[in-house]
This record gives C-alpha cells, sequence and structure tokens, in this order.
C-alpha cells in the first residue's frame, strides 16, 4: 500500500479533505486570442464591483499575490500552507479536448517536480468553453466533440499522472471524477473502456466518480462508482433579493450561506456513495457582475461550522475510505477559495484546521444576518429609469455582439472598426 492509499484508506479517524484546484492563473496563446493579451483569472477578479450595500468584492489576494502558476515556488508555497492548515490532497481540474489540453502548463509542470509533495486526483471538466453575451446566447470557443476514439484517448492521456505515486488511490483503485458525465454520449461504455485499458497496461483498477450538478444526483445510471458534491450546484435555498438594496439592476441570486449549507447537511442520497462537499463561501460577480450567484455570510466561522458538521457526519457512516472535498483552494472569480485574502487572512484556513482538529465550536450556523441599509440610499423613480433602460440595452447590445460574433465577415469589419477606433483614441490623448 502506498502513502496515498493508506492517508485515503481510512486508517485515520478523521476524513480526509480534497481541495479543488484551478490551474487557470498563467497566461495562454487561447486566453490571449479570446479575451486579450495576457488574459488570467485575475483579470476578472480586480474587475468585480459590488452589487449592493454590504457587498464584499472585490475578493483579492494576500500572502500570494496575483500569483503566476508557471512559476514552481508558488506551487510548492501553496502546497506547504494547505499542509499546515490540514489539507489533504488536491484535485486538479483537467481540461482536454478531443486530444487539446488546455491549462495544462503548471499541471504537468507539477507532475516533473518531485518537490511539489501534494497527494493528488483529477476531475475532467468536460464542458464546452463558451463567451457568454447575455442571459440566453453563448459563443462556443472551443467544445467538447465526444469523437468516436475519444474515450481511448483520453484514458491514455491520464496515463502519466495515475502511473505517478502522489496519484490518489481510493481502496487500491485510481480515483477519478467527470464533471458532466451526462454529456458523455455513452458513460457505460465510456467507463468500461476506461476499466478495460487501464487494467490492460497494469494500473489495475479505476474508481470513476460523476460530479453531482445540473439536477443529477444519480451516478449509478451511468456506471459510475460514487458520486461527489458540488455546491453551489443542485442547491435548495430561496434567494433574498427582496430584503437588500441593489445599486444597480440585478438578475442574479442572492442567498444565505446557512440555508445552504444546512440544505446539505440535510440532504439524503439513494445511491450508497456520494462523497460530501462544502465551500467556504460562494460569489462568482467577478465573472457573472449583474447575473452572479452571491452566498451571503460565507465567512470563516460558518464554513468552520459546515465542516465541522460534514465531518461528524461522514464519521458516523463508518467507512474505511471516506473523503470530503472543498470548493475550492483557489477559485478566486467565483469568491471561493481557501488561500489568505484581503478580507479574512487565513481566516478559511485556520477554520479547515478548527474543524478537523476536532473543534466544535459553533453549535449552528453563527451569521446569518442582512448587511446593513443605508436608510438614505432609497430607490427612486429616475434611478429605477435607468436601471431599466441599462438592462434593456444591455441585453440589445448582447443579441448584436452574438448576430456580429455567428458572421465572420461582419466580425471582421466589426474589429477593423474598433481598431481605427482605438488608434483614434489613442493619438487624441497623446495629443
Amino acid at each position: 500500500m502506498n502513502n496515498n492509499e493508506a492517508v485515503l484508506s481510512g486508517e485515520h479517524p478523521v476524513p480526509r479533505l480534497i481541495a479543488f484546484y484551478l490551474t487557470q492563473f498563467h497566461p495562454t496563446p487561447e486566453n490571449d486570442l479570446w479575451w486579450g493579451k495576457g488574459f488570467t483569472e485575475w483579470t476578472n477578479v480586480t474587475k468585480a464591483k459590488p452589487q449592493f450595500e454590504g457587498h464584499r468584492q472585490p475578493y483579492l489576494p494576500s500572502d500570494f499575490g496575483f500569483y503566476d502558476l508557471r512559476v514552481r515556488e508558488t506551487r510548492r508555497d501553496q502546497i506547504k500552507m494547505a499542509k499546515q492548515y490540514g489539507v489533504d490532497g488536491f484535485c486538479y481540474h483537467y481540461y482536454w479536448f478531443s486530444g487539446k489540453r488546455l491549462l495544462d502548463f503548471p499541471l504537468d509542470d507539477m507532475l516533473a517536480d518531485p518537490e511539489s509533495d501534494m497527494p493528488f486526483c483529477l476531475c475532467w471538466a468536460n464542458e464546452n468553453w463558451t463567451r457568454r453575451w447575455d442571459g440566453a446566447d453563448h459563443e462556443i470557443l472551443i467544445a467538447q466533440k465526444y469523437l468516436s476514439d475519444d474515450d481511448l484517448n483520453f484514458i491514455k492521456s491520464l496515463v502519466p499522472f495515475f502511473k505517478d505515486k502522489r496519484y490518489i488511490r481510493l481502496d487500491g483503485k485510481l480515483f477519478l471524477i467527470v464533471y458532466q458525465p451526462q454529456h458523455l454520449s455513452n458513460p457505460r461504455k465510456t467507463v468500461e473502456i476506461w476499466r478495460e485499458y487501464c487494467r490492460s497496461i497494469g494500473l489495475g483498477e479505476i474508481h470513476v466518480c460523476a460530479a453531482l450538478i445540473q439536477g443529477n444526483e444519480d451516478y449509478i445510471k451511468f456506471g459510475f462508482d460514487s458520486g461527489v458534491e458540488f455546491p453551489p450546484h443542485n442547491r435548495r435555498a430561496a434567494n433574498v433579493n427582496d430584503q437588500l438594496n441593489f445599486h444597480s439592476y440585478f438578475r442574479g441570486s442572492v442567498m444565505q450561506y446557512a440555508a445552504i449549507a444546512q440544505s446539505y447537511l440535510d440532504r439524503l442520497y439513494e445511491s450508497a456513495r456520494v462523497f460530501r462537499t462544502v465551500f467556504p463561501s460562494w460569489d462568482n460577480t467577478a465573472r457573472a457582475r449583474e447575473r452572479a450567484i452571491v452566498v451571503l455570510n460565507g465567512v470563516p466561522d460558518n464554513y468552520e461550522c459546515w465542516l465541522a458538521s460534514t465531518i461528524d457526519l461522514v464519521k458516523q457512516s463508518e467507512r474505511r475510505d471516506a473523503l470530503i472535498f472543498i470548493n475550492a483552494w483557489n477559485e478566486w472569480a467565483e469568491g471561493c477559495h481557501l488561500e489568505p485574502d484581503q478580507w479574512f487572512g487565513h481566516g478559511f484556513l485556520q477554520a479547515t484546521l478548527n474543524a478537523k482538529n476536532g473543534l466544535r465550536r459553533f453549535p449552528t450556523f453563527p451569521e446569518t444576518g442582512l448587511p446593513k441599509r443605508d436608510e438614505a440610499a432609497h430607490r427612486t423613480f429616475w434611478k429605477d429609469i435607468r436601471n431599466s433602460i441599462t438592462f434593456h440595452a444591455g441585453l440589445r447590445l448582447g443579441s448584436l455582439k452574438l448576430a456580429v460574433s455567428r458572421r465572420p465577415w461582419l466580425r471582421r469589419i466589426a474589429l477593423w472598426v474598433i481598431g481605427i477606433a482605438r488608434a483614434f483614441t489613442h493619438r487624441s490623448s497623446i495629443n
């Protein structure tokens, strides 16, 4: 039994904590093309603005700064900090599109670096990458094609990772998560091809886990071995939008942390093996702006309460291979990170360690209030008119952008005009 298998097979009474990890934080040729030269996740993070009174935005890093994941020392420092505060492994998102990989450098360099000594597994993020123009329409930047030979080629691409001694095994089986199993053409056939190939080359058995998202809570129908929660997907909580004072038109949803967390703690599954997941906080304003999902009171004490309660719940099952996932280590544009930030410092990390070490400071969620409202900032007729015009103008502009993007010749003309306008503006500012 190797070290990772020992760690994750239940020899320790406390469930192992695995944090999802995003490899977005470095420039790539594709993001340069789609979003502009030098784009990384930090680009969106720094532009986020509060949508209502008392809204904590932007979320900005503290200890690690605006790091670049091409730098090995950064990843080593992350691992050291994660271990210090009780995180037992990372689950890296793996971006594979019919042989084309994206955001692959940090993951490949981690594999080549023996000093990146953190147990890890992979989650195939098998969804299209899109550019959203408005609430309904998208421009596909790169698509999942699910070609006839993709099943075999995909599993072959994982072999270098599966052979690594740091790779997480569960009951002796290589552990793999698929984010969108419902998108596979024939999930049962796909999984069987994967299993047979791994056996044929001597890797042994694999444990395939389905992310429970988009209303699905059943992994068995796909021929998978287990499921894993992915909050806030499949959430069951009412929004509190009508209790907030928004700065402008908002068409997203604001919910209470305690309501979402409790709904997961109370949830029962017909399928026998579902891994629990918690998040420290959630607020994807940086990506979605006025369409965001915002979770109020995503603070360290509430997170500690949820994680501690989840650990106690999982320990009751007496499984020897208990895992709990944390979403996430560094999803900064979703306001969802354990890494130190300028609002709470090491608060979420310390809460992780407290819960893991058995501290039970909160019998219930301690923070459940609403942001304080400024009574002087009330709605007015002209403000509402302005917000309505802004909203509908935004929809029209989004439709126009989509129409242009669907006509290559029109897109080329539009880009030419925009280029001339920018050059003229630049010369004017110089003069």
